[in-house]
């Protein structure tokens, strides 16, 4: 090592660590630039889509700026608050990158949270909304007018979705793919089978509104299933974030106590080190514990 050091010299190895860096990223810069763009544009362009699945309008522009905010101005404010007014900058630049990752990285779990709730909804709202289309279908009303029952009778979301259905029927799309749109856009076992019913049923002939009944009790049954793993769901989850907390509640708690011990751990490089660290082994046990209560059905 000494040799290659007083054979190079100092300029030297830079230049050729510079050399390696530039060779790696010139031979993976299309999987660079993908990256970038995906972290960017894509999480923006993401969050429109979804935004337009939950019938939200908003300018694109303001969720660029929101993202470019979360990213890099509250990092930005948290360190200079933390800086200039406690006077611990090394504190607030762990904050300030704690913040940014976070900023970086919530806004998609954020939006898949209320894009899962909103299909919930949907599914929960099946059983009630399918009995609507038996019995409208057994009074004597078409499918169209019977999902227009749905729009008039029913909350939101399922109104909100037939409602999309029969506009892109009322503009001249056949109904069998406005109800193929419908089962991409609320992608669940129940959706799908009640859409491919529907098509089936309406190339082959059948009685629909049987058909709906059958539906109506695989559904509740399945829902039925549904919310007793949901209980059980519940019960871990709640364990697992009270073993998560434990930890920085008694910290917290030991910091009102004995405040002049608990400051030396914000002051000095191990002891940020240990938090941290601390704080990624939480955040991953969180996450396995997250990911083992988790039950599909």
């Amino acid at each position: 090592m000494d040799m290659i050091v007083a054979l190079l010299g100092r300029n030297g190895i830079i230049g050729a660590i510079g050399l390696l860096v530039f060779t790696f990223i010139y031979i993976y810069s299309g999987k660079i630039f993908y990256w970038i763009e995906n972290q960017t544009y894509g999480t923006r362009n993401y969050i429109l889509d979804k935004l337009d699945f939950l019938h939200i309008e908003i300018n694109s522009n303001y969720i660029t700026y929101g993202l470019l905010f979360l990213s890099f101005g509250l990092g930005s404010v948290t360190l200079l608050i933390v800086g200039l007014f406690l006077h611990q900058w090394m504190l607030g630049s762990v904050l300030a990158l704690i913040l940014s990752f976070l900023g970086w990285k919530l806004p998609k779990p954020v939006i898949n949270f209320l894009v899962a709730r909103r299909i919930k909804a949907f599914q929960l709202q099946m059983v009630d909304a399918l009995t609507l289309l038996s019995n409208g279908i057994r009074a004597g009303l078409s499918l169209p007018q019977a999902c227009g029952m749905i729009v008039d009778e029913m909350p939101a979301p399922i109104s909100e979705e037939f409602n999309t259905l029969l506009q892109h029927n009322r503009i001249g799309a056949p109904l069998e793919e406005c109800f193929t749109a419908l089962a991409i856009r609320i992608p669940t076992e129940d959706n799908e089978m009640f859409v491919s019913a529907v098509n089936i049923l309406r190339e082959t002939g059948g009685n629909l509104a049987e058909t709906f009944d059958t539906i109506v009790g695989i559904i509740r049954e399945r829902v039925r299933l549904q919310q007793k793993i949901d209980t059980f769901v519940a019960q871990g989850m709640f364990q697992g974030a009270t073993i998560f907390a434990m930890p920085w509640a008694i910290g917290a708690i030991y910091f009102f106590m004995e405040p002049k011990s608990m400051i030396r751990v914000f002051e000095s490089p191990l002891g940020i080190m240990m938090l941290i660290a601390a704080l990624v082994l939480d955040i991953t046990g969180g996450y396995v514990m997250l990911k083992v209560v988790q039950i599909k059905i």
